[in-house]
């Protein structure tokens, strides 16, 4: 529990840490995570913390199979994408030393899902779609870094 392959420091031999550990390697190296859960991601958590962490943390992504209520809009708030599976199964496809890209981000409009391509360490890759509740302003978020970024852009235009 809480312990996650980090390969910041030897690319073919994991170092198994806590995750946030993990995180802060992985920020220091200048290399941006993706959190990926099951149902209800983020039930009980500390309101805007638990959204504020994983961005301070270097986290990009959170894609899940649900999202608790709030969480999902924690989320956007902080700049991160906030992204579900569109087939849930997907999930299993997702290996703890892939490298991950999201393909359409630039494209990124509402209702127009975006696809994960996960690759494999042994070569292989998968591809599926994960959808999003983002309407154009929170789009604006997402590549501002966050609401408030957003804001300071437009205040700093007027």
């Amino acid at each position: 529990m809480n312990k996650v392959a980090n390969y910041v420091d030897d690319e073919q031999e994991a170092e198994f840490m806590a995750v946030p550990d993990s995180a802060r390697k992985y920020k220091a190296a200048g290399i941006g995570t993706v959190v990926f859960g099951e149902d209800n991601y983020g039930e009980g958590s500390s309101r805007e913390h638990a959204a504020m962490q994983p961005r301070h943390l270097g986290v990009k992504a959170v894609i899940v199979k649900s999202f608790a209520r709030i969480h999902e809009t924690n989320l956007k708030k902080q700049g991160m994408l906030a992204l579900t599976f569109a087939n849930p199964d997907d999930y299993e496809k997702v290996r703890q030393d892939d490298l991950i890209d999201i393909a359409g981000f630039e494209q990124m409009a509402p209702d127009k899902p975006l696809t994960v391509v996960l690759h494999h360490r042994d070569g292989s890759k998968d591809e599926f779609e994960v959808n999003h509740t983002y309407n154009r302003a929170q789009i604006e978020w997402v590549r501002a870094g966050s609401a408030l970024n957003k804001i300071r852009e437009e205040l700093a235009k007027s």
